[in-house]
């Protein structure tokens, strides 16, 4: 017996606020565009792009888990995210009794990959996170005793407490 794989891992821009449904059995679910662009040089030497654009589908799962939830706290439009999940092909009648098809990605994991351009209407500061360094006491007799050891680390983040599941 052959296996088979459906698997799709995309790296790329939101194209929108996602959109929050629940549906009749009280399951959430979230939709949202994500935009992956490629960039080439053509033979002419003139610089090409081409950016396709990926409907993503999110839902909580029966287990508990609220990845739909997370969406809908934490991505937002322009947002750099990584999804992976399935390709998963669908049809349907529309009102007018036409056949309808759609290409969507069934997401099984997300992360935030990076913070919205200019921070605008955000409601976490703009500027980096910065930690507070750790102390630790030096033995009674050196020059430094009672220093902190990394206060001036460049690279130490403050303590925060975000609302971040992860």
């Amino acid at each position: 017996m052959s296996r088979s794989l459906n698997k799709a891992i995309l790296i790329g821009n939101v194209g929108s606020d996602p959109e929050i449904r629940t549906v009749g059995s009280g399951t959430r679910v979230a939709q949202f565009s994500l935009a992956t662009s490629r960039n080439w040089t053509d033979q002419a030497g003139a610089k090409q792009e081409k950016t396709e654009w990926h409907r993503c589908v999110v839902w909580n799962s029966a287990r508990g888990s609220g990845l739909a939830d997370v969406v809908e706290k934490y991505v937002k439009k322009g947002e750099k995210i990584y999804v992976e999940g399935e390709i998963e092909y669908r049809q349907w009648q529309d009102k007018d009794g036409q056949t309808r098809y759609t290409t969507e990605i069934k997401v099984k994991e997300l992360m935030l990959l990076g913070g919205r351009p200019g921070g605008a209407g955000d409601d976490m500061d703009s500027a980096p996170r910065r930690a507070a360094p750790v102390a630790r006491p030096k033995a009674a007799g050196t020059p430094s005793a009672g220093k902190e050891e990394f206060g001036d680390f460049p690279g130490a983040l403050e303590d925060e407490d975000d609302d971040l599941p992860f």
